[in-house]
């Protein structure tokens, strides 16, 4: 028999964040047991007006999070769930989300809902990286239409700063451990990510897609008049 525990007993979830700053908390799953991430699915039962997004999620994570929250939104590539299960409609700028190659998607995927489901228009753009710079070329009217471009890349992470020369919006980095043995699980990608000689490039911390959606959300929120 399942058992849901009490979650005051091992996190203080703070429901109010939305209220006070404009965006909720996420649940970050790995290293939390499955009853504790439902124990704080359960909590996030009674407060439907809060958009929770669990990340990191394994699938033993996953299955407790669908035992309390049935209808929320999973994807499996990105290792997050979403609840509500539908995001609200986008308002803000375009959020271009970019990978360098096909085994940087989990990453972007990451990024890529976290930016939906914090009220933002999102376009995500797959393996346009720089061994092919006639795939980056072509969608290029696309990327100078975004308000932000989170760029995903392992490897020699050399895409971030190409992109950063080609537009006028500024560009979230996101080194992410895909590579072979010198690539060190992604800190070759950073290093050359904080070397960028382009300016208008910040940079997260590796494979961190959940923080680059975040900013970018930030970054594209709708812009209020000043008085």
């Amino acid at each position: 028999m399942n058992h849901t525990p009490d979650v005051s007993s091992f996190a203080q979830l703070d429901v109010d964040r939305s209220a006070r700053r404009g965006y909720p908390e996420a649940i970050y799953c790995a290293g939390k047991s499955p009853d504790q991430v439902a124990g704080i699915a359960a909590t996030m039962r009674a407060h439907p007006s809060v958009v929770t997004l669990f990340t990191r999620a394994s699938a033993a994570h996953v299955e407790a999070v669908l035992r309390e929250l049935p209808d929320a939104y999973h994807d499996a590539e990105a290792s997050l769930l979403a609840w509500p299960p539908t995001p609200s409609p986008p308002t803000g700028g375009l959020i271009a989300v970019v990978t360098a190659g096909t085994s940087d998607l989990s990453v972007a995927r990451e990024a890529e809902l976290t930016a939906r489901y914090l009220g933002r228009p999102v376009e995500l753009l797959a393996d346009i990286g720089v061994a092919g710079l006639h795939r980056l070329m072509a969608k290029l009217d696309l990327l100078r239409q975004a308000r932000v471009v989170v760029v995903a890349a392992g490897m020699d992470g050399a895409l971030p700063s190409v992109i950063a020369g080609l537009v006028s919006a500024p560009v979230i980095a996101v080194p992410t451990s895909v590579g072979y043995g010198a690539a060190f699980e992604g800190l070759a990608a950073l290093l050359a990510m904080l070397n960028a000689c382009s300016p208008g490039v910040a940079v997260v911390n590796i494979d961190n897609g959940y923080g680059a959606g975040h900013i970018a959300a930030q970054i594209a929120a709708p812009l209020r008049n000043s008085t």
